[in-house]
């Protein structure tokens, strides 16, 4: 029966089976996407009794400190079923006692909402191909010596250690910083995502320091395909339109509980890695 399915831990060899269901939603993600936010990530996927993945859902942990509960999709042929509830069942066990948070489509927002999650914010997704623009002075490429101010950097924005992440970053793509005398004082990661290439994290003090870093990265790359996933309240939007890239949906930003130790400090955070990673 098609209702009959069985749940199994996400494994490197349901990458495939994955990518298949993004690509049947018109998600940008490339197996190599997918990679990433699985080598960060545990998770399970539902298995129909043809051997198909029909469902997916990962869970990365950031230390204790919270986890973003993130790809969560159910086929087409399966919705309707409770799969997608079983499969946040089964994140909320992965998360153990942390703190958690997600960017929900609008499909996924009224289960969310019934699970106890709390919309704190707007999420919106720019991209397109980048007009020329001059880099700003101030900018530079991380040093190697770099890493652990960068990490606790990071820490103290996004209210929980993701130095896994900055890691898997660091190996994948590169980073600006903009430093305060001889301390780093904001940064921003460029990697391969999707069509292109994703900008972000952007950990910045204030808006003029976050488009900085944003330009950086985009003046090294004139017409090339780039992504920014910015919230609604960084002030970063318009400007992101007059670089060329446009306004193509985004997310509502969930926590659950409502608040967490993050509270003030994320008004640092400019951009997400992507709405999977936070």
């Amino acid at each position: 029966m098609q209702s009959q399915f069985d749940i199994v831990a996400f494994g490197p060899e349901h990458i495939d089976g994955a990518v298949a269901l993004t690509q049947a939603e018109n998600w940008p993600h490339r197996r190599e996407d997918w990679m990433l936010v699985q080598q960060l990530s545990a998770g399970v996927v539902t298995i129909n009794a043809e051997g198909r993945v029909t469902g997916t859902t990962l869970v990365t942990p950031y230390g204790d400190d919270c986890a973003t509960i993130n790809m969560v999709i159910v086929d087409k042929s399966m919705r309707g079923l409770g799969v997608g509830r079983k499969l946040m069942e089964e994140a909320f066990k992965l998360a153990g006692n942390r703190p958690l948070r997600l960017i929900a489509t609008q499909e996924g927002l009224p289960l969310y909402e019934k699970l106890g999650f709390v919309a704190v914010g707007t999420i919106l997704q720019y991209q397109g191909h980048v007009l020329p623009c001059a880099a700003a002075e101030g900018v530079e490429d991380m040093a190697a010596g770099d890493l652990d101010a960068l990490k606790m950097l990071d820490r103290e924005a996004y209210g929980a250690d993701r130095s896994s992440m900055i890691d898997a970053l660091v190996a994948c793509g590169s980073i600006a910083v903009v430093r305060k005398g001889d301390a780093v004082e904001a940064y921003a990661a460029i990697r391969p995502f999707g069509r292109g290439e994703v900008i972000g994290p952007v950990i910045a003090p204030d808006v003029e320091k976050a488009r900085a870093l944003i330009a950086y990265h985009a003046a090294s790359r004139p017409g090339a395909f780039l992504r920014v996933d910015t919230g609604s309240e960084t002030g970063l939007a318009s400007w992101l339109a007059e670089i060329g890239l446009a306004h193509a949906g985004g997310g509502v930003a969930m926590r659950r509980p409502p608040k967490d130790n993050a509270e003030q400090a994320r008004r640092k955070v400019y951009a997400l890695a992507n709405q999977a990673l936070g």
